[in-house]
């Protein structure tokens, strides 16, 4: 029963293939031209590789940059405040203007009254944010083996 009805359909796939030869050169050639095709394109994109790089002191900040200096954040939770303390008092002695704001809306109604000293964080969640400066985004520079 099972192994004359596996024959049979196998015989039967065989004369289709014979059949129309010109579909089964398709199925067959496509995807080695495909393959060719991406090999091809590896090679002419090839991997960068960025070296590590050294520790090296940087020097003693120059606060005098950051006078008057303003970050905003928003939404204000608990960990946004906890961070923002953080950022503010414990690496500068004079500290950093810290404003809250309830929305993205103000902080950018905010950034348009003063461009030269604002910075926005905007916290996505616990573990992300974003950062706004005038009339731009500021994109995260994590670089990636291949795009």
């Amino acid at each position: 029963g099972v192994w004359r009805q596996t024959r049979a359909l196998l015989f039967k796939n065989c004369l289709i293939k014979c059949r129309t030869k010109k579909s089964s050169v398709q199925e067959v050639l496509f995807p080695l031209f495909f393959l060719f095709w991406l090999i091809l394109m590896s090679m002419m994109h090839p991997h960068r590789k960025y070296d590590e790089v050294a520790n090296t002191n940087l020097g003693p900040l120059d606060t005098s940059v950051l006078v008057n200096f303003v970050i905003g954040y928003t939404p204000p939770t608990r960990t946004a405040r906890e961070i923002m303390k953080k950022v503010a008092f414990d690496n500068f002695e004079d500290g950093i203007i810290t404003e809250e704001y309830l929305s993205e809306e103000e902080l950018q109604e905010a950034s348009a009254l003063k461009p030269s000293n604002f910075v926005g964080v905007v916290f996505k969640d616990s573990m992300s944010y974003q950062l706004r400066f005038h009339d731009s985004i500021a994109m995260s520079s994590i670089y990636m083996e291949s795009r």
